[in-house]
């Protein structure tokens, strides 16, 4: 189990390029499974979860070929479906969530999968019945084996289906697209996912030869086709990371520049920072965070307490909560902070109250922050991240404290961010990783 040692207080300065898209990569890369033909994919993040992915691929026999520091060659020639019998797939498998991704374009190709319990971050009940449900609409059979602790998922054959979606879930509407792309007919899906992540897919389903119309939008409608072919595809940048160093820099009061990323890719996101009272320029194709000593949140027009929640694209991200959480601790003014999407997010407030951060967590959906404004650091302490955004909210929270903090169990970090303390000390931060 890995650490990270950080001495806070030290303004950071200077440029940082955010990682390729992780959410993004994660549904690529299982899209490879769609064509024996070469896909070629450039930007991809040197993260645990994406390099697990790509070993469960080559675990199928899938080749792969890293081509450049960020860039890989993928050909689902020869797929052994056996694998999925093997206690190597079990492992890799329940160890990384995204792999219930790989189900539809099985199903698409080969008319089989298996579905062993999904690992992932632990933030509260993740429902598949998204997934399942779509899935049986285009007439794919789900048979649980109690023994095993596994589903065995068949289909004969897919055909296209209407279908209204229970929840606009993102992993849920890719699985069901990358089944749908080859299924028998037109398949139209009714509140559907919209964020850009799905957006990319789509469009590169298309270059492979896909019929997929209302990109962008919660109202796509699929055509299916025989068989796809190769292309080539390159990541967006990661907006969590993004969103994670305009917080890092407002909570250590930093000037820094973030590349190539475009405020008007990112949604509600700005929107949400600058009611945070965080100033945002676009500079070309950089983002510019200057150095600010105070920042306040703003009010409604009532004078009621500002409240951020979290909601399908294109309303915030939940992945940004925590560090809109942890930004507020050093505002000026109070913000009511409220996790709809995940009810066990927010239990990471313990470890920031001791701190110093005066924080009131209202249920497991709901936080107040009273902000500091600056009149007292935090202090270093010792904590363990509970999961990815949780653990760079205590990062930052860290950086910016008075004395030494250590945090824990990092390799919930290392699964969604690459390097980071590499790249941070690029930036002045004084963090060191050990065992």
């Amino acid at each position: 189990m890995g650490s990270f040692k950080i001495i806070g207080g030290n303004q950071l300065h200077g440029s940082i390029r955010p990682q390729g898209a992780k959410n993004e990569a994660l549904q690529i890369i299982c899209a490879v499974l769609l064509t024996p033909e070469e896909v070629v994919l450039h930007n991809v993040p040197d993260i645990r979860d994406v390099n697990h992915l790509i070993d469960l691929l080559r675990g199928f026999g899938v080749k792969v070929d890293k081509t450049g520091p960020e860039s890989y060659r993928f050909q689902a020639e020869d797929i052994n479906l056996n694998y999925l019998d093997s206690d190597d797939f079990v492992t890799k498998a329940t160890s990384l969530r995204g792999s219930i991704m790989i189900l539809g374009p099985l199903l698409a190709r080969y008319g089989r999968g298996v579905i062993p319990q999904p690992g992932g971050d632990k933030i509260g009940r993740r429902r598949l019945d998204t997934h399942f449900n779509g899935l049986e609409k285009l007439g794919v059979v789900f048979d649980y084996k109690e023994k095993e602790k596994r589903y065995e998922v068949t289909a004969t054959s897919l055909h296209g289906n209407a279908m209204l979606l229970e929840e606009a879930s993102v992993t849920g509407t890719a699985n069901i697209l990358m089944a749908a792309v080859m299924a028998k007919g037109k398949t139209v899906i009714f509140n559907a996912a919209c964020e850009p992540y799905l957006m990319q897919l789509s469009k590169m389903l298309n270059r492979m030869g896909a019929k997929i119309e209302g990109i962008g939008s919660n109202l796509l409608t699929i055509h299916g086709v025989s068989s796809l072919k190769g292309t080539t595809h390159t990541m967006l940048a990661d907006m969590i990371e993004v969103g994670s160093f305009v917080g890092m820099a407002a909570m250590t009061h930093s000037s820094i520049t973030i590349e190539n990323a475009r405020l008007s890719d990112l949604g509600m996101i700005p929107k949400v920072f600058r009611r945070m009272g965080i100033h945002l320029e676009q500079k070309g194709e950089d983002i510019f965070v200057p150095a600010q000593d105070h920042y306040a949140i703003e009010t409604f027009i009532d004078g009621s307490i500002m409240t951020i929640a979290d909601a399908p694209w294109p309303g915030f991200t939940p992945d940004l909560i925590s560090i809109v959480l942890v930004v507020a601790i050093q505002s000026k003014g109070s913000v009511l902070i409220h996790q709809k999407m995940f009810e066990s997010r927010l239990f990471f407030v313990d470890k920031l109250i001791d701190m110093g951060a005066r924080i009131i967590l209202c249920d497991p959906h709901r936080a107040t922050v009273i902000g500091l404004d600056g009149s007292q650091p935090l202090r270093g302490i010792r904590m363990s991240s509970p999961d990815i955004r949780a653990g760079v909210a205590l990062l930052i929270a860290a950086l910016s404290a008075e004395g030494t903090s250590i945090i824990d169990n990092i390799e919930q970090i290392d699964r969604g961010y690459q390097h980071i303390d590499e790249r941070l000390r690029q930036l002045g931060a004084s963090i060191e990783r050990f065992e």
